[in-house]
């Protein structure tokens, strides 16, 4: 392996390779990270799971702390604000099957924010140190963190919140380049991933504007973080994690995939959410999928606004043959 593509150690977890899935919530599900674990991803991340959530034993949050053995090396992302339920709850769940217990510092929807979790929490480095504290006690799995650049422009502070995960005993930290008030939008700042790496000794992984192999390449090299994460360049493209793995291995590129791969892909998606979910949800989920699959391809304005009506697998699948022939 060349020194780009190399094995990434968290805690006592060794995973093949240091490319992941990142966490994204309505994306991230079972049937996807299946895939893209199959397409090379050296660790998948779930869906966020809110910890009082569980607390309350609401019925939604089974499907999503729902794992598969094929998929691990897994991490289960827990948010919440309550260093109480949060540890309580990380140790009630710790014995289900997955590798790393991960905690939600970057979420930026109001709704998560306005609760004061996700992304707020960058502006609470205390509460921050106590969450923190409370996770690693609670479970003997390794607890990461995913944080952003800070919460905005005037309030940067990823540095600071590293050093605290650190010395709370997290054992690695991922990096979205991004302020919460940036949401997704404009371009990742890479150094203040350089400048946590060169803070902290735990691993550090890289995330944002990971969009192909060179971009994984050039953020490993500009910011000497350990590993990175890829997010909504994933969505529709699962192929990205093995053409990333050969580029940093030894510097080829895989082809890309034809229409009849992508065809494949799409329909063992489709057949995965209705093996999981049921029909009724399956379909309604892999709307959006098929937008993201078909993004470019001739017609494919015309056909997502054809798959928006569709009720049935059976039309589902037929407008997949119409589309790629």
């Amino acid at each position: 392996m060349s020194t780009a593509l190399r094995k990434l150690k968290i805690g006592d977890v060794t995973l093949d390779h240091n490319v992941i899935l990142a966490p994204m919530a309505g994306v991230t599900d079972l049937p996807f990270r299946l895939l893209c674990r199959e397409m090379g991803a050296g660790m998948v991340c779930m869906e966020m799971v809110s910890a009082k959530a569980i607390y309350y034993h609401n019925r939604n949050t089974e499907e999503l702390l729902t794992t598969h053995p094929q998929e691990r090396p897994a991490s289960l992302q827990l948010f919440g604000s309550d260093p109480k339920i949060l540890g309580e709850m990380a140790a009630y769940i710790e014995e289900r099957p997955f590798d790393i217990l991960d905690f939600n510092m970057g979420c930026p929807v109001p709704k998560v924010v306005n609760n004061g979790e996700g992304s707020a929490l960058m502006k609470a480095p205390r509460l921050v140190e106590k969450l923190l504290t409370a996770l690693v006690k609670a479970v003997k799995k390794p607890v990461t963190v995913k944080i952003r650049k800070g919460f905005d422009d005037s309030s940067i502070n990823a540095v600071e919140i590293a050093r605290i995960a650190e010395s709370c005993g997290v054992s690695a930290i991922a990096v979205h380049g991004r302020t919460r008030s940036q949401y997704y939008s404009g371009r990742a700042d890479w150094d203040i991933i350089r400048q946590v790496k060169e803070a902290v000794k735990i691993p550090v992984i890289g995330n944002g504007d990971v969009d192909c192999p060179e971009a994984a390449k050039a953020m490993l090299e500009s910011t000497g973080c350990d590993g990175i994460m890829i997010g909504r360049a994933a969505q529709g493209n699962p192929w990205i994690f093995r053409e990333t793995v050969r580029f940093l291995e030894d510097g080829t590129f895989f082809p890309r995939p034809d229409r009849e791969e992508k065809k494949e892909m799409v329909l063992r998606h489709a057949v995965l959410l209705k093996e999981i979910k049921g029909e009724y949800t399956a379909v309604r989920e892999m709307r959006k999928h098929l937008a993201w699959y078909t993004a470019g391809m001739p017609h494919s304005a015309r056909f997502r606004g054809m798959i928006n009506t569709i009720e049935t697998m059976e039309g589902l699948l037929a407008g997949v043959d119409e589309i790629f022939g």
